[in-house]
């Protein structure tokens, strides 16, 4: 029994996480595959790798370490229980970038708002 993970897309059919993941070292977008596998497929997911973000309504975060880079893509889960990957960033510090936190807030309202449509 596993999750469905989903890339959210926007207006104009772009996927900012493909793009992220695009744009890594191959082994470290491997790491990062590795990792949404495991989102995806086992019913509890360690913390080290999925976690709900502190101080937002329905963010989530998975976690990626690489060697000595962290990266990290927010996500939330859809009205059909899916889980949709809006945005993904390399951690450069302790604390996250409110940018990154302002953006998966943008896509999340853009990815439920058309579905009203």
């Amino acid at each position: 029994m596993g999750r469905t993970v989903r890339f959210y897309r926007t207006q104009d059919g772009k996927s900012p996480v493909e793009e992220f993941l695009d744009s890594l070292p191959a082994k470290s977008a491997q790491k990062v595959v590795w990792v949404l596998r495991l989102v995806e497929e086992l019913e509890t997911v360690p913390s080290l790798y999925f976690k709900k973000l502190r101080d937002t309504d329905a963010l989530w975060e998975c976690r990626i370490q690489h060697g000595t880079n962290a990266y990290r893509i927010f996500c939330f889960f859809g009205p059909d229980g899916s889980l949709v990957l809006v945005n993904g960033f390399a951690k450069k510090s302790q604390k996250t970038p409110g940018t990154e936190i302002d953006l998966a807030q943008k896509h999340r309202r853009d990815f439920l708002g058309r579905r009203n449509i």
